[in-house]
Parts: structure tokens; sequence; C-alpha cells
């Protein structure tokens, strides 16, 4: 015969249960302090007498009502204009902030569900905005940095119409900024996979500088698996297709 549990009790199961359903992000640390039982055993509660599963919460977007029918617009564009073919000749374009600090881990609050999914639905996507605030409060503060503010918007814009006007007459077919969706990430196979593809290639331990790190990124682009490129660009077609199904909302990986 087993020995009879003193930790794992139907009571404490039960308060766990309850900490689930009421709470929609929480950390297995704080249930054991609260319980008085050990992490692991707070761990094993849920994966195995309530069956769930650890997922981290997402960020992504967040998109009006606007935004969403510029992008079902676009995809119906693209759907309608371009075959499948003519896709997968496409060069997409990004920028990416990778710093020596490694990829970005998340905090110790999990969400326990079934599966993706649910976790989704309980919460497990979190929309951001992505705007900047002016700081500083000194009149003469203010005045040189509008200043620096007006010249570098005139020079970004400059050369962001400059380069505009150089795809669009020196590649065959260039999509410009007028066709391409607002706050849509998930549309770029770089934000949607080649991305994660480059940072799991980095060696962390050898970045140790700003030389080093340098040194790592450029070895290790050409670590990226040439099938998960192919891959990715010819799945764009289907997500654009997924897109519509969404109503335009962001699309998870």
């Amino acid at each position: 015969m087993s020995r009879p549990r003193t930790v794992r009790t139907a009571a404490n199961i039960h308060k766990v249960k309850q900490r689930h359903d009421r709470l929609r992000i929480f950390s297995c640390r704080k249930i054991a302090r609260d319980l008085r039982i050990s992490r692991t055993s707070a761990q094993r509660s849920l994966k195995d007498d309530l069956k769930l599963k650890s997922y981290k919460e997402k960020t992504q977007p967040k998109t009006s009502e606007a935004q969403k029918a510029k992008r079902l617009k676009f995809a119906n564009w693209i759907r309608t204009n371009f075959r499948k073919e003519d896709t997968l000749r496409f060069l997409f374009s990004d920028e990416k902030m990778f710093d020596i600090d490694g990829v970005y881990n998340s905090k110790n609050e999990r969400i326990w569900a079934p599966s993706r999914v649910d976790a989704d639905v309980k919460g497990g996507i979190r929309q951001v905005h992505t705007r900047s605030t002016p700081c500083g409060s000194e009149i003469r503060k203010r005045q040189v940095r509008r200043q620096l503010d007006f010249s570098t918007r005139w020079r970004k814009a400059a050369y962001h119409r400059k380069t505009q006007d150089w795809c669009r007459t020196h590649l065959p077919c260039f999509i410009d900024k007028d066709h391409w969706p607002p706050n849509s990430p998930d549309l770029n196979p770089l934000d949607y996979c080649i991305w994660d593809e480059f940072a799991g290639a980095i060696n962390w331990d050898l970045v140790t500088s700003n030389t080093a790190f340098i040194n790592e990124l450029k070895r290790s682009v050409k670590k990226i698996r040439p099938e998960v490129v192919f891959e990715s660009c010819a799945s764009w077609t289907n997500r654009l297709y997924r897109l519509k199904q969404a109503n335009g909302n962001c699309l998870n990986k």
C-alpha cells in the first residue's frame, strides 16, 4: 500500500484549484508560501492532479478597429493580386533590437491551463501600446528638445522618402508604406519566425562585451536554417487567410 498523502491532500488540491479559478496569472512560489507547502508540491498539484500546463504570458500589439480594417484590406489585396509563387519572391525587411543580456525572460507568474488556447482565453495575451512620452520639465529643455525632434523627424522623413523612392524605382514590385498595414509584425516572416531562430542560434555564453556580441551575431546569422526561412515565407499566404478568419486581430505564432 502507498503511504497516505500528507501534503497533496484533497483539501490542498481544492485550495490550489480555487486559486487557479479565481486568479488570471499566479506564481507557484506564492501559492506554496500561502498554503505552507513546497513549490514542487504546488506544481505537482497543478500538473498531475488538475491536469494543467504552464504557459507564459504573450504580448502583442494593440490594434484599433481602423487598423484591423486596414489589415483585412491588405490581406485581400495580396490574395487578389498575387499568386502564391509570386509571394515566394518577396523580399521582407525589418529591424530587431538585441542586447548583451540575452533573450528576454518573463517573470515567474504563469498561466495554468489545459492548452495554449485556454491559456490565451484566460488572459495569456497582453496587448501593449507602443508609444513614446515626452519627459523633462524645464522650458529651455523642452525648446531644445522640440528643435532636435523636428530636425530628427525631418531627416527621417527625407530618408524614408528617398528609400521608398529607390525601392519603387529599382524593385519590380514594391509594397509601399501606404499598402503595408500598421501594427502588423505578425505579418512579417522576420518577426513571427526568423528572429526567434536567430536568437536561438546565438551562444549567449560567448557574449561578454559589445565586440564579442557583434562577432557572435555575425556567426549566428549563418546558422539560420534555410528550410526555416523557406517555410516561414511559404506559409505567409496562409497567415493572410487566417487573418481574415480572425477578423483582423493579431495572429498567434
